[in-house]
């Protein structure tokens, strides 16, 4: 096994050090290190993290590989600086059963270029009305850990009690999509000023709160974990604030677009902005931003959700829902959260890659920088300003409401237990 010596690197933004990864492994850290026939990575100052890890993205296999594949899917989390994603029930067919979740898993163990954890479903078909095989899932080669019916809600509350006390058995988690559809029947855009503006079908705040309420509170009931997938509203955060306070053993997640962009971007009608959840308001986002900041919101989670053109160059009406995000979404945190003072490279660190990791029981992964963990490791050049240019992407999709913005940060170096999948900005 190779080894690797990467040189004056801020690990979590501090002073500069040394790390040698020796095989898998970070043998040493510290100053002045050296290392017969090692690799040098001349850092430069730039940021070192643990490899970051994604409770939620979109990989489209089986069945939508015309908008990503679990490779493609895989490469441009390497690009981004995951060594770890988990993988949403939504395919065709649905991951609600150990065949299809092996599959996922099998396919990403091939591709090489990060961990893949499939996430199961929770009812069958996504359909709400009967469990899914939880059990064999997670007894599966797989070992589902996260369930989750993602583009959908478990909206029936005996469905989601039952999710929930099933999942007890092995500490696993149901990650709900927060919704409640006969509010939400129609919606194009955040219900608000504009979509009455615009004469667009609203998404209201409520819909997902309610949801929020609801489900904490049957958590509570039955002594379960629960987990908010890409929270958005400033009620909402209130909600998972209560609970917390309450004792109730709640997560919450954020979307790296939910803390950037805000509803006046749909004046422009361009599908691109279209995502469920909507895009909410100005005040909305800074609640998201101090929740992440203060705890209240537990990770980042990109909702990577990849397109073909096709769905997404048509009329807004017609357009899909989504955006992709694993490439994009340490910059974004970076300027909505570092460059404003909101979190320090430590921060980023365990709300991106520690706590993450933590939630979907990710083992390796997640952990300090330090002798003797795995060499699961990002380096982030953080002086970097560039305009984001989707035909460099590694998706096979180009959905991105960043085309042509300039976000600071760029992930040059990536390694999954001590082998480069991205060097110097490529993918190896």
């Amino acid at each position: 096994m190779s080894k690797i010596l990467i040189r004056g690197a801020k690990v979590l933004g501090g002073q500069p050090q040394d790390v040698l990864i020796d095989g898998a492994t970070i043998a040493e850290v510290g100053t002045g290190l050296s290392a017969e026939g090692a690799e040098v990575v001349e850092a430069g100052g730039k940021v070192l993290l643990p490899g970051l890890v994604d409770l939620h993205t979109h990989l489209r296999e089986p069945g939508r590989e015309d908008s990503e594949t679990v490779l493609t899917g895989t490469r441009a989390a390497a690009s981004g600086g995951y060594t770890n994603v988990f993988a949403m029930a939504n395919t065709f067919p649905v991951a609600d059963t150990a065949g299809v979740v092996e599959q996922v898993w099998r396919l990403g163990q091939e591709s090489g270029y990060c961990d893949v954890q499939p996430i199961g479903a929770v009812t069958v078909g996504l359909e709400g009305a009967k469990l899914a095989e939880l059990g064999a899932m997670h007894e599966s080669a797989a070992g589902v850990t996260v369930f989750s019916d993602d583009g959908k809600c478990v909206h029936d509350a005996v469905i989601m009690r039952r999710a929930l006390e099933y999942v007890k058995a092995f500490n696993g988690v149901v990650a709900q999509h927060a919704q409640e559809p006969r509010l939400t029947e129609g919606a194009q855009m955040n219900e608000g000023v504009v979509s009455a503006e615009l004469g667009l079908g609203g998404w209201p705040a409520v819909a997902e709160e309610s949801v929020i309420a609801r489900d904490v509170l049957l958590a509570e009931h039955v002594g379960s974990r629960v987990h908010i997938c890409h929270l958005s509203t400033a009620g909402s955060v209130e909600i998972v604030r209560w609970a917390k306070s309450r004792g109730i053993d709640v997560t919450a997640e954020v979307t790296p677009h939910h803390l950037l962009l805000t509803d006046e971007l749909v004046r422009s009608y361009n599908p691109v902005y279209k995502v469920n959840p909507p895009l909410r308001t100005e005040r909305d986002v800074l609640a998201l931003r101090e929740a992440l900041a203060d705890g209240t919101i537990d990770i980042v989670a990109t909702d990577h959700a990849p397109h073909p053109h096709e769905d997404k160059d048509c009329e807004w009406a017609a357009a899909a829902m989504g955006m992709v995000g694993l490439e994009t979404a340490l910059s974004v945190v970076q300027e909505t959260m570092v460059d404003t003072g909101l979190l320090d490279w430590a921060g980023v660190a365990d709300r991106m890659s520690v706590k993450p990791a933590k939630i979907g029981q990710a083992t390796g992964h997640g952990r300090p920088v330090s002798a003797g963990e795995p060499a699961n490791l990002t380096l982030v050049d953080t002086e970097y300003r560039g305009q984001v240019d989707p035909a460099g992407f590694a998706s096979r999709s180009r959905n991105t409401p960043y085309e042509g913005r300039e976000l600071p940060g760029r992930v040059t170096h990536t390694w999954l237990r001590g082998k480069a999948t991205l060097v110097d900005g490529k993918l190896t």
